[in-house]
């Protein structure tokens, strides 16, 4: 079963008018928990990203709360080595729990859905900042509609431009359609 059939069968991919963590409106919504409740598709998924960077001698894997978590732990696990997250703190994200990247240890960034980028930036700089080398970024979905350039190699289990708005342009906006905020840190732009 490839990325888009696993995503379709956990009905991971909802339509509508929805408020997206970026603050951009979208008629798409990847949901990416109705996967990650399920550790075969985990597992699965995983494995892609895994066999990507096989032979990038990762040393640690790290991602953002919250699906990060699940996706760090699941790749490092098949890799079998350490893994670890970084949480947010204020703005930013930090290493908390006594956790961080030992200089010139090679770190593959993953993370569930990329848009914007944000979450995967803020953990590139962290990483960076403890002197840590990115070897690679992961991530299940890659809905973005405009490449992205991170300073390291990206790969997707999956590659959907899925459009997207800003609120003060959004369609469905201005139709009336009511907006749908999902996730536990989607938050309205004010």
């Amino acid at each position: 079963m490839n990325t888009e059939e696993i995503f379709k069968k956990a009905g991971a991919i909802l339509k509508g008018h929805f408020l997206l963590t970026s603050g951009l409106h979208s008629p798409v919504y990847w949901e990416k928990f109705h996967v990650l409740q399920h550790p075969g598709y985990t597992e699965q998924l995983c494995r892609l990203i895994r066999s990507h960077f096989a032979d990038y001698n990762i040393e640690v894997v790290a991602g953002p709360t919250t699906g990060g978590i699940i996706l760090a732990h699941e790749v490092g696990r098949q890799l079998g080595i350490r893994s670890l997250f970084a949480e947010k703190d204020g703005d930013k994200r930090a290493f908390k729990r006594g956790f961080g990247v030992k200089p010139g240890e090679r770190v593959l960034v993953v993370d569930d859905i990329l848009t914007t980028g944000k979450s995967v930036r803020e953990v590139l700089e962290l990483v960076r900042k403890q002197g840590g080398e990115v070897a690679g970024i992961g991530v299940l979905v890659d809905r973005s509609e405009q490449e992205h350039d991170f300073g390291a190699p990206l790969f997707s289990c999956l590659r959907s431009k899925t459009i997207t708005y800003k609120p003060e342009d959004c369609p469905m906006c201005a139709s009336g359609v009511p907006l749908i905020k999902l996730g536990s840190s989607t938050q309205p732009n004010k």
